[in-house]
């Protein structure tokens, strides 16, 4: 009798980027150099705050000794190498903001794509055992509610909600911030139906600030 061997969940399996070791070098650079208090950790919508969200950035986190760790395109299992890699060497931040797996959403299973952000979490967890992962849900995409994606995030969330522990894992799912009455994302806030514009990111800062005020104390 043959044995098959069972598949690979390819959203666990730390990967480096395509063309970005030069941002994640400059990551570890920045982590050598210690004195990070709160890092967001994540893909192209956690790098927006270095463009969209900006000025919010300048205004709350910066004083907060703050850093971002975002690169576009990072898919669950990049993410991961990452930190395997050297972007939490040196630092033991009080925070870490985690928001990722919507790149995988498309290639993985709402399981699998949990198991990637399980992953991570365990990582930092690992690593940096003093450090509170605030762990935000997928957030929505697409314009239409009864488009399939917006049921595979829902599915995705209600998996990684369950890490939530009350101590050091707190889970934040702010998707219906975002949404008309009726579910719709208006352009308004996401112009591409996937990508925060300044009020996007303004939503998103006021949503999690008196947790934020909590953990850093």
């Amino acid at each position: 009798m043959s044995l098959t061997a069972a598949p690979v969940n390819p959203a666990v399996v730390p990967t480096s980027g395509n063309s970005w070791q030069v941002r994640h070098d400059s990551f570890n650079a920045i982590a050598s150099q210690g004195g990070i208090d709160l890092l967001f950790l994540g893909d192209s919508i956690t790098d927006g705050w270095n463009r969209q969200g900006k000025q919010i950035w300048a205004e709350r986190y910066e004083p907060l000794k703050a850093a971002n760790f975002g690169i576009g395109g990072d898919k669950t299992e990049n993410v991961l190498w990452r930190l395997q890699n050297g972007n939490l060497d040196g630092i033991r931040p009080k925070v870490v903001v985690l928001l990722v797996g919507t790149n995988n959403i498309f290639r993985d299973t709402a399981p699998e794509i949990a198991e990637g952000v399980t992953a991570i979490v365990k990582e930092i967890r690992t690593r940096s055992p003093s450090t509170k992962v605030l762990l935000f849900g997928i957030f929505p995409r697409n314009q239409k509610p009864d488009e399939p994606v917006r049921a595979k995030i829902t599915a995705v969330n209600n998996i990684i909600a369950k890490l939530e522990d009350g101590r050091e894992v707190f889970f934040f799912d702010i998707g219906k911030k975002f949404l008309e009455p009726d579910g719709t994302l208006p352009k308004s806030i996401m112009g591409d139906s996937l990508h925060p514009n300044p009020v996007g990111y303004q939503i998103w800062a006021d949503a999690m600030q008196g947790k934020l005020d909590e953990l850093l104390k």
